[in-house]
Formats: C-alpha cells, structure tokens, sequence
C-alpha cells in the first residue's frame, strides 16, 4: 500500500467514500493491519481490533456523554450553542441519568413483552410475503425489511402507522447525522443544516403526540413514559421526547438493516438459505454470523472520563474513541477464516449489539422479528434468487441497503 492510501487520514476518507458502501471490508482490513489510528490534533482514537473494542466498550473510564469531549468544550467554551440533534437519550448518557432513562424503557423490551409480540410479527410477515407471492417478486428492503420493525415500533410507542411517511425523512436524515465526517474528515458535514432541520421537526412531532397522549393515553411506551414522569420520577418532557426519537430512528434502521443483510448473505451462499428453509432452528445462527459478518451499525463512539491506555494506546481525558465494530467483527487475530459467511462456526462471537451498560436494549426484539422474518422468507420461497445487484444507502455508521431485488 502507497503511504497516501495508509495514512490514518486518508484510511478514514476511505470509509466515509460512498463508492466504498457496498463492500467497505478492505479498508477495514487495511485500517487493522495499520493498528489503532491517532489523530492528536483532532483528539481522535479509532480502533479496529477485537480485543480493543470490546476492552473499550468495558472500561469503566469509557462515557457516552459528548459533552465529556475535550473538543466540545472547547466549542461551548467559544460560544457556540450546544443543540444535539438527537441527545439526550440514554444512547448518549452515562450513568446515573442512563440507569434512571433504561430502567424505564427496558420495561417495553422485557423478555415477556416480546414474547407476547411474536403472533403479531408471524401475521404481519405473512401478510407481507402474500403479496410478495401474488407479484412473484420480493423487493426486500421496501416489501419486508423495512415494513416489519417500522410496524412494530410504531405499535410499542403508541405511534399511528399511518403517519410513517411523515417521520420516515426525518429518520433517514438523523441516521445519517449519525455519521462521523466531522470527526473523520476536519469538515462540517455539507447536510448539518438538513440533519437539524429534521431534529427539530421529528421533535415537534413527537411532542404534539406526547400532548395527545396526555389527553387519550393508550397501552404504548410513551403513555408509559408520561405516566412515570407525572407519578414525579422526575423524567422531563425533554427526555421522553428525546427517547422516543431514539427508538423512532432505530426502528427505522437498525433491524432493517439485519434483516436485508442476513437476507443478502444467505442469498450469496444458497446452501444456507435452503438450510433455514428445512430447517427454522438454524435461523438463530445465521442471524448472530450476520451480526458478526455484516453488521448493520459498524461503528460506535465513545469519550474518554479519564486518561486511559489500551493496549498500547495512551487516550488522554477527553479525547474521541471511535470504535470500528465491523472490523473488530472480522479480526483474524480473534475469528479463523473471518472474512467467511459460516453459521456453524462455533461459538459465534461479535459485538455488534455492544456490551457493558449501552448493550443494546432493543436486541431481544430484533432477534425476533429477523428470527420470524428469515424463517418465513425462505420456506416460503426456497428457490429465491437475487435480481441484479443490491444498492446501498450512503450512511457509514448504520450500514445498509436501499433496495434487494429478489425473484421469489
């Protein structure tokens, strides 16, 4: 590799380069081959290694609260104005504000919740892969990935389906806030006007049905919220607002994203596919090899509390942690054969719903509709086959496919 394709600044352009979407795994490779990239004049720290993320994602010294960045203060302390798009949900708090903010939404994710979900999720698959039958064509992304967890966090939230087309802009534009080309590229991203736009809109949004649910509440999550916050548990109006569009967004991404990629994967290597059409126990490793192979968030970040070493890295306090989960997921220092699509692998091991106390809260939940999802997809038709090739969406961090062709 020429020096200009190995400099740590020119492997993070790399990745944020659109035209490296659909296959962004070589610069992965390239940039853990180079070993954790410092970018001082930045406060920038990637890492790509399996033992570093997950030590990372552990320590007790990693936050997710930005405004523990050392850059951010600097801004604040210039005078600019601190109007996050997204936060203050608790995918951007520590404790004790995010113990308080998950004890409360994870009542919506508990096991039995769940559970009592999937007759609801089988009758909405099998109404989705009818028509899929009737036009002998599965367009995967619009006609089931997409469709099914939108459903189904519109259903937890207590938010009318009907409105989707309203918020679904907004979702796609926050999710691709969530990119990091400030942090990567020095630059203030061409789309921030957009992305704040789309914050303040979705915000208003959820308000107003935040006041509807002050009036009418119904059996969801945000009358669940609502009701906690006048019992005086002293959750604000600004955290229930900011919580609900979190779940929004990730109802809008995330599954989407697992699904259409085990769908794409499986369809590459058909001896898995017809494995899980004779088979629906073998769906749960094909979803977890998914989630290690192709992850649909690849990356996360975090902000040193303190000065921490990893490895042989020094992070002073403050300073940026971007977290590379997609190669970690593929290191062959901890995975044989990691570039391979293998559900018998065992065991199977990623990080690609985190761990320590920002594990993700919606896991149980997209085990399940991408657990539904794909044993229905293949039984019903096993002999699918792709038509042409996938297109995929811009976004860096949640990685997926705008559209999937499949003759079914």
């Amino acid at each position: 590799m020429s020096q200009s394709t190995t400099d740590p600044q020119s492997l993070l352009l790399a990745l944020l380069d659109p035209s490296n979407r659909a296959d962004p795994y070589p610069t992965y490779a390239a940039i853990r081959e180079h070993g954790p990239l410092h970018l001082p004049a930045m406060t920038l720290h990637v890492f790509s290694s399996f033992e570093d993320c997950d030590r990372i994602l552990r320590h007790p010294s990693s936050a997710s609260d930005r405004l523990k960045s050392s850059a951010v203060q600097q801004q604040l302390a210039h005078g600019a104005e601190d109007a996050p798009v997204i936060s203050p949900s608790f995918l951007f708090l520590d404790p004790p504000d995010h113990t308080r903010l998950r004890k409360l939404v994870s009542k919506a994710f508990a096991p039995k919740v769940v559970k009592a979900l999937e007759p609801q999720i089988a009758a909405l698959v099998d109404s989705l892969l009818d028509k899929a039958a009737a036009a002998g064509q599965l367009e995967v992304v619009a006609d089931l990935a997409y469709p099914l967890p939108v459903a189904v966090i519109c259903r937890l939230l207590g938010v009318p389906l009907e409105d989707e087309p309203l918020f679904s802009h907004a979702s796609a534009v926050l999710a691709k806030a969530l990119d990091p080309t400030l942090a990567f590229s020095g630059q203030t991203p061409q789309d921030l006007d957009e992305s704040m736009q789309a914050g303040l809109w979705l915000r208003g949004y959820v308000s107003a049905l935040i006041a509807r649910r002050r009036r009418d509440p119904g059996d969801d999550l945000m009358s669940a919220l609502i009701h906690v916050e006048e019992s005086g548990d002293q959750l604000t109006e600004d955290e229930i607002i900011a919580t609900c569009q979190l779940l929004l967004v990730a109802g809008h991404e995330t599954t989407v994203n697992l699904i259409a990629n085990a769908i794409l994967a499986m369809l590459r290597h058909p001896t898995h596919w017809a494995a899980v059409a004779a088979d629906p126990q073998r769906v749960s490793a094909v979803i977890e090899e998914t989630l290690r192979y192709d992850p649909p968030v690849q990356l996360v970040g975090r902000i040193a509390a303190q000065d921490m070493r990893i490895g042989r890295a020094e992070v002073p306090k403050g300073d940026i942690l971007t977290l590379l989960l997609a190669a970690a997921n593929r290191d062959p220092a901890a995975f044989d054969r990691p570039d391979d699509f293998d559900p018998d692998r065992d065991p199977i091991r990623h990080l690609s719903f985190g761990k320590g106390p920002h594990f993700c809260l919606g896991a149980p939940l997209a085990r399940v509709e991408a657990a539904v999802a794909l044993s229905k997809v293949a039984a019903r038709f096993p002999d699918a086959r792709m038509v042409g090739d996938p297109v995929f969406k811009p976004n860096l961090t949640l990685r997926g496919m705008a559209s999937l062709s499949v003759a079914v």
